[in-house]
């Protein structure tokens, strides 16, 4: 059924040259249940006109701490299609629809996705971060529009990794970074709440429910993993 519908052609003249590119990326499509039911382009998986008609696909994101409890954040890119200059947690993309992401044994595909990607957009190098040191904690389902033509729905894969690393940011990417405390953090959600900056619906939809919570008991974190439910937000 979903090789009769028709994607919209939609023009990306005018966005970043390397982004778009990406857009080629296949991603994992799924079902509510976080069951693989296909593969489909970044960008089909983005358009607001599939999403609308239930297009949904798997995603995770990474929260990295350093060992002094504090958060890495960043900001997005100007040059991103979805939710650009942005801040939010320390990295969220998608695991791609090829074996070695695709594994769902101990979600092993998504923990090397969020390796691969924390090298691409922050430089963190593979050998820093492995797929055995990244905890997977739980899965939140969520929809958000970006713009009128761009948005996300996605069933994303919650990752912890408390380490210290070294960082080269890619400016295509990421266009600041910092560590924050619980403070700190609290006072730029309170000036997002202002619109005096810009953070992504996840990290938002996350910060207010469980993230406090979980960085609270970053020593055993054991106890808020949960494999079986899917968070709907």
């Amino acid at each position: 059924a979903c090789a009769a519908i028709t994607m919209p052609e939609v023009n990306t003249d005018h966005l970043d040259e390397q982004q778009v590119q990406l857009l080629a990326e296949m991603c994992i499509l799924i079902d509510e249940n976080d069951n693989k039911i296909g593969a489909d382009t970044k960008k089909n998986c983005h358009l607001n006109e599939n999403i609308d008609k239930g297009l949904l696909h798997r995603a995770f994101s990474v929260f990295l701490f350093n060992t002094e409890n504090k958060l890495l954040l960043q900001q997005r890119s100007n040059a991103k299609i979805t939710f650009p200059d942005c801040f939010t947690n320390t990295c969220c993309s998608h695991p791609l629809s090829h074996p070695l992401e695709l594994e769902e044994n101990a979600a092993m595909g998504v923990r090397r996705a969020a390796q691969r990607r924390l090298k691409a957009e922050l430089g963190i190098p593979m050998e820093q971060v492995t797929p055995e040191e990244i905890s997977y904690l739980t899965r939140i389902h969520y929809k958000a529009k970006s713009d009128g033509i761009w948005g996300e729905h996605e069933i994303d894969y919650i990752l912890f990794v408390q380490k210290d690393v070294t960082l080269s940011p890619d400016p295509n990417e990421i266009q600041s970074y910092c560590y924050v405390t619980q403070k700190e953090l609290k006072q730029l959600l309170d000036k997002a709440s202002k619109n005096e900056v810009k953070i992504t619906p996840w990290f938002k939809l996350i910060a207010e429910t469980f993230l406090f919570k979980w960085w609270d008991n970053l020593p055993n974190l054991n106890k808020f993993v949960d494999h079986e439910k899917i968070h709907r937000m």
